[in-house]
């Protein structure tokens, strides 16, 4: 089951994908990181998932990583008499926090937090921006709103307030609850939704407490004005177009998703692309030519994963769609141009043993076209330095942390593998050697290159560069 592509996938699990046939079928078609979106199923169902999940890990002996995704809070309507409203652009209409349901001039508007971050001139969208509401008068229990665009108005739907940075924090007492049981059950990824300031990151990796990755959602624009203090606090970043497309005009996503990934680059921090890739595949055997050039787009960037959402959590072709996007993935990097694009950029090394090493180790495996480079790393850190450098060569980690090996089964272009640490230089060597070999990476006689610390099994002591030859 060695993956010979760079980017990574990410597969969502729902209803569609709950047996484990059906989970060894998405594994088996590409997917590399398991999704388990929190805001549905009950902890049981993800409890079962979790556990297929680790028996496939088991099966063909190679880490897999989950992502508990928190559902963030929800800002809806409340009910409305009869279920909807008729509306049409001029109407005036009065929202309040009355939960009593509402009628044809008032709408129940149960949040106090968006309340106290309305003025005059602002706009609310509603239902996915369907409808556009503009603020007119506001108080701190109601507002007059005049509708801008919109026919019809559903009880508890969804409301965006694009630019406004709302007093509340991205963890509800539900996603606590989540969180605390995603981190029970071994998920090696957390998702954190709704970030809007680097505090919620700071908060969620506070109560991590390093037992997970802490990847930030960006789906807010007020995110994207503090961007690099997000990237900096965050382990990893997910570009969540759909509420980022609600909430900005849809020609401006493409733009802060290049932006986002090359941020994400610069940090060395993985980066996700992510919503409606391919979306027509929920119902088609085959997708949009669009949405096949929106996933090469992603690749292209270097993004370090790409992800499905609902075409494997309730679609009728999951594994058809991991396989597809696996297949764009190929394509892409066997391309010239990728090369070219990926390489555009490389990122000046800071001035440390590890950095040094790490950059002289890319530079090496492409002067002397070395089959793999191989990182012994504990936290994963060297691994993820290598990763910032976008090799050519495919990144080998060996690490003693099954932890560890799976975080960083979302990086680009590594493969991680769980094995001690090495006791001696000549050990190290023929370990390294005997897994890129094994995993396919090497034939006799090919180069390899090596990165580790010394004293061996010593955190952080990246300062070793060697290269070796396959037997043969």
């Amino acid at each position: 089951m060695t993956r010979f592509r760079h980017a990574k996938i990410v597969a969502t699990l729902g209803p569609a994908t709950d047996s484990e046939a059906a989970i060894g079928s998405l594994f088996a078609a590409g997917a590399d990181v398991f999704r388990f979106n929190l805001s549905h199923g009950s902890h049981d169902d993800h409890r079962r998932r979790y556990a297929a999940v680790r028996a496939l890990e088991a099966q063909y002996g190679r880490p897999i990583a989950v992502l508990g995704d928190l559902q963030g809070p929800k800002l809806r309507l409340g009910a409305l008499a009869g279920g909807e409203l008729a509306i049409k652009a001029g109407d005036r209409l009065t929202l309040d926090l009355d939960t009593a349901p509402g009628g044809a001039k008032r709408i129940p508007l149960p949040h106090p937090e968006i309340f106290a971050a309305l003025e005059r001139g602002s706009e609310l969208l509603v239902d996915d921006g369907k409808v556009r509401l503009r603020v007119l008068r506001a108080g701190k229990d109601r507002a007059d709103v005049e509708v801008v665009a919109g026919t019809r108005l559903s009880d508890r739907k969804g409301v965006n307030l694009p630019g406004a940075v709302l007093p509340i924090s991205a963890l509800t007492e539900k996603d606590r609850r989540d969180l605390a049981f995603a981190l029970e059950l071994g998920c090696d990824w957390i998702a954190l939704s709704f970030v809007q300031r680097p505090d919620d990151v700071a908060e969620a990796k506070k109560l991590v407490a390093g037992r997970a990755g802490v990847m930030a959602k960006l789906e807010k624009p007020a995110a994207l004005d503090r961007l690099e203090e997000i990237v900096e606090l965050s382990d990893a970043v997910m570009v969540a177009r759909g509420d980022l497309g609600v909430e900005m005009p849809p020609e401006s996503v493409p733009g802060q998703q290049k932006r986002i990934v090359r941020a994400c680059r610069h940090a060395g921090k993985p980066v996700v692309v992510a919503t409606q890739m391919l979306e027509s595949m929920v119902s088609s055997p085959a997708p949009t030519r669009a949405e096949a050039s929106d996933v090469a787009t992603a690749i292209y960037d270097g993004a370090d994963a790409v992800m499905l959402s609902a075409e494997t959590a309730v679609g009728q072709y999951a594994a058809e769609a991991v396989a597809m996007m696996a297949r764009i993935a190929a394509v892409v990097e066997a391309d010239p141009i990728y090369r070219v694009q990926v390489h555009s950029v490389h990122e000046t090394p800071e001035a440390t043993s590890a950095d040094a090493i790490t950059a002289a180790a890319r530079q090496v495996a492409e002067t002397l076209g070395a089959a793999a480079i191989v990182t012994y790393t504990t936290s994963g850190s060297t691994t993820l330095r290598a990763a910032r450098e976008r090799p050519a060569a495919p990144i080998v980690c060996l690490t003693p942390r099954a932890a560890t090996a799976r975080r960083l089964a979302l990086a680009w272009g590594v493969y991680p593998v769980i094995t001690e640490d090495a006791h001696d230089f000549d050990d190290m060597v023929s370990r390294a050697v005997a897994v890129a070999a094994e995993a396919g990476f090497a034939r006799p006689g090919d180069r390899i290159a090596i990165t580790a610390g010394v004293p061996f099994g010593t955190p952080g002591a990246t300062n070793l560069l060697s290269l070796a030859r396959v037997p043969g």
